[in-house]
């Protein structure tokens, strides 16, 4: 076999349906968030980043930076090894200790990143508890469905936020089956929000465990940042919540939040966690000062809220559409991959302004769309500049607009 002619053929099939991925190499300005330097070969650029996922820009607050320049000058750059072989460091624990106050569960446990903590979480869970069948939401991520297929238990996937199918699942199961619902609560791409209560409803009248993912929902939701399920007041009704440390906590990782038996039950048995080295101590002292400080601090909060509401109705005024729902993440919907790709070049060559494409895979073919997910630290003139931006391009792609209110 020409295997060199077949990854090439592969990737210009990809390229013909215009959903190629082309990284967009910045260097972003610590203390002028959402501020980058593009690179471009031997040139730069001024940019504004409209998609990060460091939503609320703790990426670049002093008392993350303080916590890791401390902790990088007291441990060094590295753990040192797997948490088992001598890489558990005082600063892991500390995290755990304050994830699990954050979720009111008795334990926590870190991991690499918010793809491997589903991933080894649910495929442990999954293929560990005998028997065990997994209930899983249709617009679940990819990490979750790797997770479950890795297991190989037995998987039943439900409508889209739909308790009522759900329960009509899990009714062909009997009691004595192991069962367990895997869900989100904030879908990232559609930025919809997951009916937890009646979810939850559901699982326990069938006796299911309840695992949330809370990626896009821990540090932006609640009173103290624990998500969608703590401003609910639902996070003691669900058996695990896993989260990232990378996203509205502004640094890296990701986690679960249990009980101790069931935190010590993934500890042991996951080798997604076993046989990975340790976060560096430093990351990991940088997301406890973020978690601390969002814990008391509203303001992030109530700031990146206004900025929603606001990027929201200038893009209503303009006519362009988006995709409503109740969260911080705005889907531009373009429908046409070619054309979304253009826009985002376009945007990003004449006015500096960094919106991301997104398309197959990760959303349905004629669902292409921009995801813009303002933050705390975009200013009244960051939004002119990308709503007027966005009217202009709309035009010259011929694009329909929704009916201006008068």
């Amino acid at each position: 076999m020409d295997f060199e002619a077949y990854f090439k053929g592969e990737l210009d099939a990809v390229r013909d349906e215009g959903r190629y991925r082309v990284f967009t190499e910045i260097e972003r300005h610590c203390g002028s968030f959402p501020h980058a330097t593009r690179y471009v070969g031997d040139k730069t650029q001024d940019v504004t980043v409209w998609c990060s996922n460091d939503y609320l820009g703790m990426g670049q607050h002093p008392k993350v930076l303080d916590a890791m320049h401390k902790v990088l000058d007291e441990c060094g750059a590295g753990a040192g090894g797997t948490r088992n072989i001598s890489g558990n460091n005082h600063h892991h624990v500390l995290l755990e200790r304050e994830l699990a106050d954050l979720h009111d569960k008795e334990s926590a446990l870190i991991f690499t990143s918010g793809y491997v903590s589903n991933w080894a979480g649910l495929g442990t869970l999954a293929a560990q508890i005998p028997g065990c069948v997994v209930f899983s939401d249709a617009l679940n991520h990819a990490s979750m469905i790797e997770g479950i297929r890795h297991s190989r238990a037995t998987c039943k996937v439900w409508r889209h936020n739909d308790p009522a199918h759900l329960d009509e699942l899990l009714s062909q199961y009997g009691p004595e089956v192991p069962k367990l619902v895997a869900f989100e609560s904030v879908y990232s791409m559609d930025g919809d929000i997951a009916p937890i209560k009646e979810i939850l409803d559901v699982c326990e009248a069938h006796g299911a465990m309840s695992y949330i993912d809370e990626v896009h929902g821990v540090g932006l939701y609640g009173p103290r940042g624990g998500g969608v399920a703590e401003r609910e007041g639902l996070m003691d009704r669900i058996t695990v919540i896993e989260g990232t440390l990378g996203k509205a906590f502004g640094v890296m990782g990701g986690y679960i939040a249990a009980s101790e038996a069931l935190c010590d039950f993934i500890r042991t048995f996951a080798s997604g966690f076993i046989f990975t080295t340790a976060i560096p101590p430093a990351l990991a002292a940088g997301a406890a000062a973020s978690i601390r400080h969002l814990k008391e601090s509203e303001l992030e909060r109530a700031r990146q809220r206004d900025r929603v509401a606001v990027v929201r109705r200038r893009l209503d005024t303009m006519g362009i559409p988006h995709m409503p729902n109740p969260s911080h993440i705005i889907p531009v919907m373009v429908g046409d991959p070619h054309k979304a790709k253009r826009i985002s070049d376009w945007l990003m060559d004449n006015h500096g302004i960094y919106v991301q494409p997104i398309n197959y895979p990760t959303v349905p073919r004629g669902t292409e769309r921009l995801r813009i997910t303002p933050s705390p630290v975009h200013s009244d003139g960051d939004i002119d500049r990308l709503i007027e931006a966005l009217s202009d391009i709309w035009s010259q792609c011929e694009l329909a607009r929704r009916a201006i209110a008068a």
